[in-house]
């Protein structure tokens, strides 16, 4: 196979996962300050299995409302307009992280629940912190390895040429991936978030998220979710593809203001929202 330039590949592939419709103009309609909580609950009300996920999502024990919410208007006007856009991204990108990863030897579901625990670590870190919106944090999270649904039909035939790399040159699975086939998911993701129109900040969170100098444009958004991705891996809820050897970065735990010791109350925080959420997040194609 001739080595495609990441441009080429971004191009010719056209297996590029598509977000709903809905789900991009919600992005742009939740960063503007104009528009109303009615308008955002009409527009996701109008993708009739995104209006099923979010109301099942909110009315789930992860939320924990008093009142159960029969449509979405409610659901925004409960939650209000930025934990919603959270809500409502995370049940429309679950039909592109549910897929079997095959050149990551990844099994349907692995890779979403990585990415779910990795948003929520993200989200987690964001609130001890404040150096970002939680919500921006959480969906930061939740694409963060996005990339590999499409490079892993790329990554599949090298596979394992990039493994023997990672074992005897004791390199992360990202640092194969750039020798051998010249770019690695972290760039393809932003690649793709780009091609969805999504914030800079979120395209630059992606394409830093093992890399912090990537993330120049987002520094504080890429540390938070580079810290998130090295916690979710080391507690090794669903399983991301990639080589425990990723390293933690200290840079982004200075940036950060976090401590070691922070990082324990970090994976308690994250575990017990996981729990909480998971009946709420184990969605099937049909829910």
């Amino acid at each position: 196979m001739s080595k495609l330039t990441l441009e080429q590949l971004v191009e010719y592939v056209q297996e590029i996962p598509a977000l709903p419709d809905v789900a991009i103009k919600m992005m742009k309609m939740t960063d503007d300050p104009s528009v109303s909580a009615r308008a955002l609950g009409d527009l996701i009300s109008t993708d009739v299995a995104l209006t099923t996920r979010v109301l099942k999502i909110a009315n789930s024990a992860y939320y924990g409302l008093s009142r159960g919410v029969s449509t979405v208007n409610e659901a925004v006007l409960v939650l209000g307009m930025k934990a919603l856009r959270s809500l409502a991204l995370a049940a429309a990108a679950y039909d592109t992280l549910k897929k079997e990863i095959r050149g990551y030897s990844l099994p349907a579901g692995e890779l979403w629940r990585h990415s779910l625990s990795c948003a929520m670590a993200a989200q987690v870190i964001a609130k001890r912190t404040r150096v970002v919106r939680s919500e921006e944090a959480f969906v930061a999270g939740l694409l963060h390895d996005v990339g590999k649904v499409i490079l892993h039909s790329y990554v599949e035939p090298q596979f394992q040429a990039i493994w023997a790399i990672v074992e005897l040159d004791e390199i992360p699975f990202h640092a194969a991936e750039k020798q051998v086939l010249g770019f690695d998911h972290a760039e393809v993701g932003a690649k793709i978030g780009e091609k969805w129109n999504l914030p800079v900040s979120l395209c630059t969170a992606i394409a830093g998220h093992h890399l912090l100098e990537r993330g120049e444009e987002a520094p504080d958004l890429t540390a938070v979710v580079h810290v998130a991705n090295i916690v979710s891996l080391s507690e090794g809820i669903g399983f991301s593809g990639d080589s425990q050897k990723t390293p933690l970065d200290p840079a982004a735990m200075q940036r950060l203001g976090l401590e070691e010791s922070d990082l324990e109350e970090i994976v308690s925080e994250m575990v017990e929202q996981i729990e909480r959420s998971r009946s709420a997040f184990e969605m099937t194609a049909a829910a």
